[in-house]
């Protein structure tokens, strides 16, 4: 096993530099998710339903607020997901230009006939570490991300 001390960060390749492994973890963790998902849900997809389940009518600003994503990119998914009957939109009435999205109850029932199937791609993802590490591990990344969340192209609310 090799430890961080023993990495060239510069000098040692693209698997001694953390943005390289961000990013190959980032492509496991979809591979694992959709290897689970009937649906052909995306992550992100996946999160915007999770953010609308816990918080009805919220404005899509707010959603990309929640899940790091900017009004474009969540307008657009949001059209997607409506699409397929899993979300609803309306016009917000206190301010016309704005809408508000709520997850449908059949977006409930995918998401809950999927819930085993994101756990155990979660569950899978974090397999070769121990329970302490897995801990660790997420903690550590929440600091990372928390720390640098600034430099994301949307803005995250970290909670």
């Amino acid at each position: 096993m090799r430890y961080i001390d023993d990495l060239d960060i510069i000098g040692g390749g693209v698997w001694s530099r953390p943005g390289f492994l961000v990013r190959r973890l980032h492509q496991i963790h979809c591979a694992l998710f959709y290897e689970e998902s009937k649906y052909g849900i995306t992550p992100v997809q996946y999160g915007i339903m999770t953010v609308l389940a816990r918080n009805p009518w919220l404005d899509q600003t707010a959603v990309g607020y929640e899940v790091g994503l900017d009004r474009t990119t969540v307008a657009d998914v949001i059209r997607r997901l409506e699409d397929k009957g899993w979300v609803e939109r309306r016009t917000n009435e206190q301010d016309r230009r704005s809408r508000l999205v709520a997850i449908t109850t059949e977006g409930l029932a995918v998401m809950l006939e999927m819930q085993a199937g994101v756990e155990r791609s979660q569950r899978k993802l974090l397999a070769p570490l121990s329970l302490k590490d897995q801990r660790t591990f997420l903690t550590l990344l929440f600091q990372v991300v928390e720390a640098n969340n600034q430099y994301g192209r949307a803005t995250l609310k970290v909670s």
